[in-house]
């Protein structure tokens, strides 16, 4: 009968926070490593994360040979000595783990062991790679994985990937800052298609809206690639991102910079009540960048140049961070314009809907890439 050692490792950085696991199998015989697993599972608990590990390790020396057995070895004195079955599982999360951990294996071909952390070494590597690599919205790679010096490779039958899809960056060119671009929830003059600025009636969001909301916030949570949320001033943007930085457990931050464009005198006009009532400026709006609406507001000139300016001091702060930036229709245009280098025109080709998600990832060369533009696909039943 063959004999394997599980290696397993798990954290998160938080507790609860972005969290993923490692996990090596060795030959128990000459300890040579068969193969490994990591996986980048998003924000919980390190203990959460350790018994992904176990799971892995487990279901890895499985699928090398069912009738093996298998010394466990891992650096967590709780998953340890609960599932040693010395120590009851109290914590309603871990429970359903330990039951799966169990039914891998006949419990009699599988024993366990603690070992200190510095003899846990590999899967604890493993395990950092994973939740650097969902930092970067990645999935983890083995061919990728920065084994130490001296340290054998191991066949790569059992690598694992992350479940949840992220935005990925060039590794050659470091993490980059990745925004991605919430447009708030629907208020009740998003459905009739009204100008709603930030020299307006400030409205608030809609039941619908409130829904929305909460539909992207579980979506973000499932990615679990978010380490920061900011938001626009607006009371709009910041009932969206209550809702989602509550969901992903984090605080908002507000930035001026992010409010949507003032419109004057058309704030919650329709288009056609404005081509009514001042065709001429209207006009001239469509027609020139540095138009201002009637009555003021601002032109979209002046938007760019806001928008740029908080950008870069966004990218400056979150420099290889995952952030998201809950702001407006304009702003979000303004991000993906100035990434894809359009002329501001192109503002009116865009259409974005209502609690949508894009993409914007921002390099250390100063060069950006869009991955992501209007995605509704949470929104769906």
């Amino acid at each position: 009968m063959r004999e394997f050692i599980v290696e397993a490792d798990g954290g998160s950085r938080g507790n609860p926070g972005p969290a993923g696991y490692g996990t090596v199998v060795r030959d128990a015989a000459t300890g040579e490593p068969l193969t490994e697993a990591a996986e980048y599972i998003g924000v919980t608990t390190n203990n959460v994360a350790e018994y992904r590990g176990l799971l892995a390790g487990l279901r890895a020396a499985h699928a090398l040979d069912p009738a093996a057995r298998v010394h466990v070895r891992m650096d967590s004195k709780l998953v340890v000595e609960q599932m040693a079955g010395r120590w009851k599982i109290k914590h309603p999360a871990m429970k359903p783990l330990a039951t799966q951990a169990r039914a891998v294996f006949p419990p009699d071909r599988v024993t366990y062991e603690w070992i200190p952390r510095a003899q846990n070494k590999h899967a604890d590597r493993l395990a950092n790679e994973a939740m650097d690599a969902g930092a970067r919205g990645e999935q983890w790679s083995a061919s990728a994985s920065a084994a130490p010096p001296g340290e054998q490779r191991p066949d790569t039958a059992g690598e694992q990937h992350v479940s949840t899809p992220g935005w990925s960056s060039a590794p050659d060119l470091g993490a980059p800052a990745t925004f991605v671009l919430l447009r708030h929830g629907e208020t009740p003059l998003t459905p009739q298609k009204r100008f709603s600025g930030s020299g307006g009636t400030d409205p608030a969001l809609s039941a619908a809206g409130r829904e929305q909301a909460h539909r992207a916030a579980e979506a973000l949570a499932r990615r679990g690639t978010i380490q920061a949320v900011v938001a626009s001033p607006l009371t709009r943007t910041r009932e969206t991102a209550a809702v989602v930085a509550t969901r992903l457990g984090l605080d908002v931050t507000i930035e001026e910079g992010l409010r949507e464009t003032d419109f004057g005198a058309w704030e919650g006009l329709t288009f056609g009540e404005v081509r009514e009532r001042h065709p001429d400026d209207l006009n001239a709006w469509l027609a020139d960048p540095e138009a201002h609406p009637t009555g003021g507001g601002e032109s979209f000139a002046e938007t760019a140049v806001r928008i740029a300016t908080a950008r870069d001091k966004l990218v400056a702060a979150y420099a290889g961070r995952t952030v998201l930036l809950v702001t407006h229709v304009t702003p979000i245009k303004m991000f993906v314009r100035q990434a894809l280098g359009a002329p501001l025109e192109s503002l009116f080709r865009m259409e974005l809907s209502a609690a949508s998600l894009s993409a914007v990832a921002y390099y250390a060369d100063g060069n950006a890439s869009v991955r992501l533009f209007n995605d509704t696909s949470h929104l769906r039943p």
